[in-house]
């Protein structure tokens, strides 16, 4: 069922006017094919002019635009009409009783039954009127071929004419009422019909709204994790603090859309909250005087680095009060998210402001908890790792200075300052030997060739980056040295400084355990006594047996002021 409930509400009155418009069309077609034998054989000139004005009268229905309830009471009018006529011309024997049921059939039809009844009414009183009116001589019939009939003549016609028109109106009320009772069952069923298609396109709108607002969260986080993806990618690769917060605050900036986004570090002291980076001209400014927060008092910052909980701020109520900065006048919102490291230790706030109201909700807070986390996380790791590179550099610092120490030790008890080899003779030095280039090369850290009448290679003998000595290899010959030779030269000093370290940890390592050894026999011998006198002589004795040619003396205690 296609039709709208306008279209079967008005379905009957859509038939009346097809059926009238179909009516008239055939009428004005037909009615030229019986009106011109009608004009011919017209009694008298008079009817032939009512019979030419009634089809004239069809045809002006027919051809204006009217409305259809005056055609339809033309209509019934010129049939009924025609029935009167043929009344007064061939009284009841003629064409009267066909056009006074024609006149019922169509009022009934386009009108509704009761109006067939009052046709039906007209009609018989025209049949009395015409009928006592021709009996008693009153009024002729004009037609010759006719005559005029008794009394019982025009009853017996009138009561034919009213029995078929009861059947006609009766048969046409009861199609009426049963198409109106068709009609109001199909509209029943139309509106039941359409009341479950309002709901189901409201349940369908419904969910169709709930996909459609799923799918925008959805998509929003998807957003928003993509952009934390972004934000770790760019900073997961930078282990340098200064270098590391400016990064983040534009890359948060960039891939999150926010105006102002500035990170605020504790101090040492932990009682300000200190702008470490920002990424808007407001927070730059902010950044060239040295802005900082006290922890817990001022700001949604301090707020936030004084309980170590997030707190947003809105543009509207009380909240207001905190947007009153000369340097970032366009923000509407802001939000502060503590930085915590593992531990629970806070080492800082994220400041995220947006020009927008209300541009942060409960989901925004919970993803940006979850970028604060990465942020803190890489902060905690770019503080490690300058903390770790400093202590390597110290390491390194006091490893280089120990070594160089040892080295300086180790050469003065071994009393050996270098070694050089002429020919087949090989000679010890305990003195420097005052190698040429030696000072520019231990300077310099690097080798260079020299060439002259002779050829000279002067090269630092590197311990872990540390000039321990030099190597100076001398020809007679002017000698260009190749890849090879040098590769050469350069891996068996690199191994013989290798190996020489080795000696001179081994030969401490020996030193370290003589030591050890001596202090625990003399340490022995000496809880061995126990009288005073015996200790004293005790410790002497070791002593001068382990220094060697020296006097040692002990006094307890001194009487001289």
């Amino acid at each position: 069922m296609n039709q709208t409930s306008d279209t079967l509400e008005f379905s009957y009155t859509n038939w009346r006017a097809s059926f009238l418009r179909i009516t008239l069309t055939g009428a004005s077609i037909f009615g030229l094919v019986a009106v011109i034998p009608g004009v011919i054989g017209a009694t008298s000139p008079i009817y032939a002019g009512l019979y030419v004005g009634v089809y004239l009268v069809l045809l002006l229905l027919t051809i204006l635009s009217v409305s259809n309830s005056i055609k339809a009471a033309a209509l019934t009018s010129l049939v009924f009409s025609l029935g009167v006529l043929g009344l007064t011309e061939s009284g009841i024997r003629g064409d009267a009783p066909m056009f006074m049921l024609g006149a019922i059939t169509i009022a009934s039809l386009l009108f509704s039954w009761k109006a067939g009844w009052v046709v039906t009414l007209l009609t018989m009183l025209s049949f009395i009127i015409s009928g006592w009116l021709v009996t008693s001589g009153t009024m002729l019939i004009t037609s010759e071929e006719v005559t005029p009939g008794t009394v019982e003549t025009w009853a017996s016609g009138s009561t034919s004419v009213l029995l078929l028109a009861t059947v006609i109106v009766n048969g046409i009320r009861l199609t009426q009422n049963e198409f109106g009772k068709a009609q109001y069952r199909a509209q029943t069923a139309l509106g039941i019909a359409q009341s479950e298609k309002s709901t189901l396109e409201q349940r369908v709108e419904k969910r169709t709204q709930d996909l459609a607002d799923a799918n925008q969260v959805n998509e929003h986080r998807a957003q928003m994790f993509q952009a934390i993806a972004q934000v770790t990618r760019a900073i997961i690769s930078t282990q340098n603090l200064q270098d590391l917060l400016p990064q983040v605050t534009q890359a948060i900036s960039q891939y999150f859309g926010f105006y102002h986004i500035g990170i605020f570090l504790i101090n040492t002291s932990q009682d300000y909250a200190v702008l470490s980076a920002a990424n808007s001209e407001g927070g730059q400014r902010m950044l060239e005087r040295n802005h900082k927060l006290r922890v817990g008092q001022v700001g949604i910052v301090g707020y936030a680095a004084g309980t170590a909980k997030p707190r947003i701020a809105l543009d509207t109520g009380e909240d207001a009060i905190y947007f009153n900065n000369p340097d970032l006048p366009e923000t509407r919102s802001e939000m502060a998210l503590p930085l915590i490291q593992t531990g629970g230790q806070i080492i800082g706030v994220l400041d995220i402001q947006s020009t927008e109201p209300n541009a942060f909700n409960r989901e925004d807070i919970e993803i940006l908890i979850t970028l604060a986390d990465q942020v803190s996380m890489a902060i905690a790791n770019a503080l490690l790792y300058e903390k770790t590179q400093k202590n390597l550099l110290e390491s390194e610092m006091l490893y280089r200075r120990d070594m160089q120490v040892g080295w300086k030790k180790f050469t003065h008890i071994q009393k050996i300052a270098g070694v050089r080899r002429v020919g087949m003779n090989t000679s010890l030095y305990k003195d420097s030997m005052k190698l040429p280039g030696a000072k520019e090369v231990m300077n310099s850290g690097t080798a260079y060739v020299k060439n002259d009448k002779t050829s000279q290679i002067i090269m630092p003998v590197k311990l872990r980056g540390e000039t321990v000595g030099i190597l100076n290899v001398k020809t007679n010959e002017n000698r260009n040295w190749t890849d090879d030779q040098m590769d050469i030269i350069t891996a068996i000093v690199e191994r013989a400084a290798l190996s020489i370290e080795n000696s001179r940890l081994l030969a401490e390592s020996r030193m370290a355990v003589e030591k050890e050894r001596a202090i625990s026999e003399i340490s022995t011998k000496i809880n061995a006594n126990a009288q005073i006198e015996m200790i004293l002589k005790t410790v002497v004795r070791e002593l001068g047996n382990q220094i060697g040619d020296a006097q040692v003396s002990v006094e307890i205690e001194s009487n001289e002021n």
